[in-house]
């Protein structure tokens, strides 16, 4: 049976949804068994709102570039459409999450809320499990990885959402290159050629895993010390079982 899941991220107005703010941006990227498919859906969306300036600092979307873009009500069916059945995955979930449900539940019954829909799996919350009391915010799951996101000048909500997969696909053990087909598919909105061109980058290839060996003092100075073991308790178990 086919696993369809969702790469998710929002860009926002501000930090908090109960002041109020809305969301400005939406990218997914679609991973059916773990694969990309090369379809997405991205949409910028006029938030009807000021954008904060500390947002703005963030992703670099202002209110003038948002002016004639749909707002949240004209781009819902097909969002709810693309997302509807999957499974999310999303970095820092409650975020995303709290301003979906939130812009959802203004159009009323015919909209369910998202935990209604999908499953939803917080990657942050699986770094932080997995790398507890180191730093796991993208950026840092980006190097400890080795994942190249050299185009993450500014957040940005689709090719976040394609980082946050090759993220995702590595920390759960799965492939290393996203790498997009020709006739990958965006459902939704871009902004320009060079967006696009961000957008639907191709992933550097890992570097290999070092092997870093043993030099003949460090080999001679661990003899030495199963020597002293095997003086102290009578043989070493792993030399006895080699010499029998």
């Amino acid at each position: 049976m086919e696993k369809r899941q969702i790469v998710l991220d929002t860009e926002t107005t501000g930090l908090e949804v109960s002041q109020g703010h809305k969301i400005i941006e939406i990218g997914c990227v679609e991973l059916i068994n773990r694969r990309v498919t090369g379809r997405h859906f991205h949409q910028y969306i006029h938030p009807e709102r000021e954008i904060d300036e500390g947002a703005m600092e963030v992703h670099g979307i202002t209110l003038e570039f948002l002016a004639g873009k749909p707002n949240f009500s004209q781009i819902a069916a097909e969002f709810v459409e693309f997302i509807d059945g999957a499974e999310l995955i999303i970095h820092n979930a409650a975020f995303d999450v709290g301003f979906l449900d939130a812009e959802l539940l203004v159009l009323g019954q015919n909209y369910k809320a998202v935990g209604h829909m999908c499953e939803v799996v917080d990657t942050l919350q699986m770094a932080r499990h997995k790398h507890p009391g180191q730093r796991n915010n993208l950026d840092a799951l980006c190097q400890r990885y080795e994942i190249d996101n050299s185009s993450r000048t500014l957040h940005g909500a689709l090719l976040d959402a394609e980082i946050l997969a090759e993220v995702y696909l590595a920390m759960t053990g799965g492939q290393a290159s996203l790498g997009l087909s020709s006739d990958s598919r965006i459902v939704g909105q871009t902004t320009s050629a060079s967006a696009a061109s961000d957008i639907r980058r191709l992933s550097a290839s890992r570097k290999p895993t070092p092997v870093i060996r043993a030099n003949d003092e460090e080999l001679a100075r661990h003899d030495a010390r199963i020597t002293e073991l095997e003086e102290g308790a009578g043989g070493a178990l792993w030399r006895t079982s080699v010499r029998q």
